[in-house]
Parts: C-alpha cells; sequence; structure tokens
C-alpha cells in the first residue's frame, strides 16, 4: 500500500511539473499578443490571431495525440511533446531578429502541438492515477501548479519586454516603429530560457521510472463516446471556458492601456500576471475543498492560500503591498463562493459561471479602479472550471472511451482560437469594455452545463 502511494506521489510530482511547464508557454502566448501588436503595429483583431495560432493546434492534434498515447504511452507522448516545445522556441528567435509575424505564428503552432502532447497526456492521467472519487482535487492540485507558471508568464513580460518602456496611444510613426523594434529586440531571451528548461524536464522524465497507467490497445469503445451528450456538451463548455480566459487576457493589456486609467504596457502586464494568480489561488482552494480533508485543516490550507495572494499580489506589483492587500480581499470572497459550492464540482462550477459572467458585465458598463479589479478578479473565477468541467463530462468513462472523451474535449479547446479575435474585432469596432460581453455569454453556457448538461446521460 505505502509503495502505491508513493508511486501516485511520484507521478503526480511530474506531471505536476508537466502543468507548470505547458501552463507557462500557453499564458506566454496569450498575454505575447501585446508585444507583437507593437512590433508590426496591428489592429487588436490581427494580434488576437497569435493566439488562434496556438489554440488552432489542440483541434488538430488532440485526437491524433490521444491515438499517440495508446501506442506508445503517456511518458513517451509528453517527452515527445517538450521536444516540440523546444523546437518552437527556437523558433521564435529569428522571427524576433528578423522581425517577421508569419514565423511568429508558425512557431506559435509547433510550440502548440507540442503543448497538446502534454495537455491531453497529462490530464487523463492525473484523473487516472488514484480514486475516482478525489479526481477533481488531484485535477485542481495540478491546474494550481499550471497556475503558478501562468503567473509568472505576465509578469515576465513586464519585466523582460515592457520594463522602461512606454508608448502613448497617439504616439507617431517614427515613435511606433522605434518602439517596435525594441520591444522585438526583447523577445528572444524567454524563449531561449524557455527551450531550455523544456529540454531539461524532457531528459529528467527519461531518467525517471512513473506509475504506468494501464492502456487496453483493444478496447474499441472510445467512438462510444459520441452517444454521450455530457460529453459532447462539456468539450463545448471547454470551447467557451478556454475561449473566454484567452479572451479575456489577451486584451486585458491593452485595455488597461487604452481605459480611463490610462495604465503603461509595463503596469498593465502586472494587472495580468494578478488574473492569472487568481486562477492560481482558485485552483489551490478548489484542491482544498474538493479534497477529503476534515473541515479544520480546509480552513487552515485557506489561510495559508491567502497569504500567497497577499504575497504573490505584492511581489508583481513590485512589492506594492496595497495592491497585494487588495488582491487578497477579492480572493478571500473567491474562498466565500466556493463555500457555497460545497465541494461539489457541478455545483461549484455553476457558482463561478454566474459570478464571472457578472463581473465581465461590469466590466462593460463602469470604468476606473472598478472595472480594473472586475476584470482581473474574473481570474479567480475561471480557476476551477477546466478541471471541474473535465471532470463531469468524463464521469464514469474508463480506458478507450476516457482517452477517446480527452481527444475530443482537448480538441473543444479550439474556442481560445476563435473567442480572442471576436473579442479584438469588437474592441476594434466598438471599445474594449463592449468586448467583455462575449466572455459574459460564455460564462452563460457553462452555468447552463452545470447545472442541466453535466448531467444528461445516456447508455452506449
Amino acid at each position: 500500500m505505502e509503495k502505491k502511494s508513493n508511486n501516485v506521489l511520484m507521478g503526480l510530482s511530474a506531471f505536476g511539473a508537466i502543468f507548470f511547464v505547458f501552463g507557462f508557454a500557453t499564458t506566454f502566448i496569450i498575454q505575447l499578443s501585446a508585444p507583437v501588436r507593437a512590433v508590426f503595429d496591428l489592429s487588436e483583431f490581427h494580434a488576437q490571431l497569435l493566439t488562434s495560432a496556438f489554440f488552432i493546434a489542440y483541434p488538430i492534434m488532440s485526437v491524433p495525440t490521444g491515438w499517440l498515447v495508446n501506442r506508445i504511452g503517456y511518458k513517451y507522448t509528453v517527452v515527445a511533446g517538450l521536444i516540440l516545445m523546444a523546437l518552437g522556441s527556437i523558433i521564435f528567435i529569428p522571427a524576433a531578429r528578423i522581425p517577421s509575424y508569419p514565423i511568429f505564428l508558425l512557431a506559435t503552432f509547433i510550440l502548440a502541438t507540442g503543448v497538446v502532447f502534454l495537455q491531453v497526456s497529462a490530464n487523463p492521467y492525473v484523473t487516472a492515477i488514484g480514486p475516482e472519487s478525489s479526481a477533481s482535487s488531484r485535477l485542481n492540485l495540478t491546474q494550481a501548479l499550471n497556475s503558478i507558471a501562468t503567473m509568472v508568464a505576465p509578469w515576465l513580460i513586464a519585466v523582460v519586454i515592457f520594463k522602461g518602456l512606454d508608448l502613448p496611444f497617439d504616439a507617431t510613426d517614427t515613435q511606433k516603429v522605434e518602439y517596435g523594434l525594441e520591444v522585438a529586440n526583447r523577445i528572444p531571451f524567454s524563449f531561449i530560457v524557455m527551450a531550455l528548461i523544456v529540454i531539461v524536464v524532457a531528459v529528467t522524465l527519461l531518467l525517471i521510472k512513473l506509475p504506468v497507467i494501464a492502456i487496453d490497445k483493444t478496447d474499441k469503445k472510445s467512438g462510444s463516446v459520441y452517444k454521450q451528450p455530457h460529453v459532447l456538451m462539456g468539450a463545448f463548455a471547454i470551447f467557451c471556458y478556454v475561449g473566454a480566459e484567452a479572451g479575456n487576457a489577451g486584451l486585458m493589456v491593452n485595455y488597461l492601456r487604452s481605459g480611463s486609467l490610462g495604465l503603461t504596457a509595463e503596469m498593465a502586464s502586472t494587472y495580468a500576471a494578478i488574473y492569472w494568480g487568481g486562477a492560481m489561488v482558485g485552483r489551490f482552494f478548489g484542491s482544498i475543498m474538493f479534497s477529503e480533508n476534515v473541515k479544520a485543516k480546509k480552513y487552515m490550507y485557506a489561510s495559508l492560500v491567502l497569504l500567497l495572494a497577499f504575497v504573490s499580489g505584492a511581489f508583481v506589483t513590485e512589492w506594492n503591498w496595497t495592491i497585494g492587500a487588495i488582491f487578497t480581499g477579492t480572493s478571500a470572497i473567491n474562498f466565500v463562493f466556493m463555500l457555497i459550492g460545497k465541494g461539489q464540482p457541478a455545483r461549484s462550477l455553476a457558482v463561478f459561471a454566474l459570478v464571472a459572467g457578472a463581473l465581465g458585465l461590469i466590466t462593460t458598463f463602469t470604468q476606473g479602479h472598478v472595472a480594473l479589479w472586475t476584470v482581473v478578479s474574473i481570474g479567480l473565477f475561471n480557476s476551477i472550471m477546466f478541471p471541474n468541467i473535465f471532470t463531469l463530462a468524463v464521469k464514469d468513462l474508463k480506458g478507450g472511451e476516457l482517452a477517446g472523451a480527452s481527444g475530443i474535449i482537448n480538441s473543444l479547446i479550439l474556442g481560445g482560437a476563435v473567442i480572442p479575435p471576436i473579442m479584438g474585432y469588437v474592441a476594434d469596432e466598438y471599445s474594449y469594455t463592449y468586448a467583455y460581453v462575449v466572455p459574459a455569454i460564455c460564462y452563460l453556457y457553462i452555468f447552463f452545463y452545470a447545472v442541466k448538461g453535466s448531467k444528461i446521460r445516456l447508455a452506449n
């Protein structure tokens, strides 16, 4: 029993590192749309095509990756994904040096293909490695590790790319060219570091022994998931969630720069880091609330998470303790809503979808610091959506059905390729504030899935 427990811990630790890697890469690309817009002087719609180039890899590669997992196993699929991520990172260097937007898009797609390999492997592995009753807790924990990386990525953009740079929205053409070239010169460093890190992780993974999740290669039931509405509707809920999360973040820097606050790109990027930090905090809360710990321990761990929120909020804003305190306050409110969810995945998802939608609408119809903190706080309520939707969508599935459902669900991460350009178009044609109506509609569907869609199940 002890050996089995140690094996589970080893597997969770290894895949926790994997979640960190692809979380950083995903968020870095989403937030890179603001620097790329500056480099090539793009419209918001065209800048968001960088996010589309990333997420379009999911519908193209997810189902083949599910097949690959069944052929070579989780471990070697992950190693292949890490190698592709390193290749994509290296291609970003000439893309920035030339600079060339088409090469940026190509590098993004290759890197994203590696991330798809990782994500399609990681989610079902974490679900299957332990008891089904605590699957949601394990997914929330690994997603929390993913979210530490997602908070680091926009902070790194603020520090490495935007530090000391500013460009007014009424800048001359000459100023825009000079600003864009300087931004381009600062981009390659981050991708050199990323390439080195993923290569080290790949080599380490090859050297360690992970617990094996048995895959029945004769299981032909993967096609039967198409007959189960809760899987298909769950996949569309993932479409809405990823699109909303990526769209909110992708437009946030330029929204905060253009709004009544008129923040610098550097400062706006730090608030984007807090947005992603909210996902981190909320997922740690989720891991606690969906676990089997006694209530006293849950409150003790929650207090530590609030301390983490205080320190991390201050850290990314160069030790502004006032902002850290505000972030802690919004995190405490998030925990109250987590309590309303009572540790039940469907109920918690419904509550969080309603609140996230409301925050999006408040962002649309307000301005100043109110709009700033409502848009930033959406990250807190995005937090548990992916693991809870995934858990509800694959409930009671085994073997080939689980692998097949994971492929379908991950294909619908396509939402990240569709929703951000729509929001970019609305921002270009109307204003950034009205763009936030789009994710509010997405959250309304997620609420429907939590309340009704996730409960629909048909026999095979």
